[in-house]
C-alpha cells in the first residue's frame, strides 16, 4: 500500500491527532513540530514561542481510501481558523492554524478549500466575524515530539478530547 502524507497545525496536537487517527483511511499519525528555525526542538523549546514552530500532526493516509480534500474538510471542522495564534485557552504561535503541503496538488487543494470556506461566509453554525488566518506553507522538516505526547489521549485512557 502506497501512502501519502499530510501535515496540519490546529492548536494543541493531542486532540488534533485523535481526530485524524479516527478517520477511515488514515494509516498512522505522529505529533511534532514544524515551521520554525530551530533544529530538533523540545516541547519546552517550542512553548517559549521563540522557535517559530507550530504543534502539528503528520498524517499518513491511504489515498485509495480517503482523499486529501476529506482531510482538509476535517481540519477546517475541528478548529477556529479565524483566531490568530490561538485555539481556545491555548495561546501562542505554536497553536497557529497552518496547513503544510507536500505537493503542488496539495497546495492547490488547500488554497481552493480555504477560498471556498471564505466565500461561504460560514463557520460551523455561525458567520465569520474575522478573516481566516490559516497559513498555507510548503512542508519543511518535521520534528517528532517526545514519546509521551504521541497518542496522548489514548495513553491517558480518555476517549475524547472534547
Amino acid at each position: 500500500m502506497a501512502t501519502e502524507k499530510a501535515m496540519f497545525g490546529a492548536g494543541c496536537f493531542w486532540g488534533v491527532e485523535e481526530v485524524f487517527r479516527a478517520m477511515d483511511g488514515v494509516v498512522d499519525t505522529a505529533v511534532g513540530y514544524s515551521g520554525g528555525m530551530m533544529e530538533y526542538p523540545s516541547y519546552e523549546d517550542v512553548c517559549t514561542g521563540q522557535t517559530g514552530h507550530a504543534e502539528v500532526v503528520l498524517v499518513d493516509y491511504d489515498p485509495e481510501k480517503i482523499c486529501y480534500e476529506a482531510l482538509l474538510g476535517k481540519f477546517w471542522e475541528i478548529h477556529d481558523p479565524t483566531t490568530l495564534n490561538r485555539q481556545g485557552r491555548d495561546i501562542g504561535t505554536q497553536y497557529r492554524s497552518v496547513i503544510f503541503f507536500f505537493t503542488p496538488e496539495q497546495e492547490q487543494a488547500a488554497l481552493k478549500s480555504m477560498a471556498e470556506l471564505e466565500k461561504s461566509g460560514e463557520y460551523r453554525q455561525g458567520k465569520y466575524l474575522r478573516p481566516i488566518t490559516t497559513e498555507i506553507l510548503a512542508a519543511g522538516p518535521f520534528y517528532r515530539a517526545e514519546e509521551y505526547h504521541q497518542r496522548y489521549f489514548e495513553k491517558q485512557g480518555r476517549l475524547s478530547w472534547r
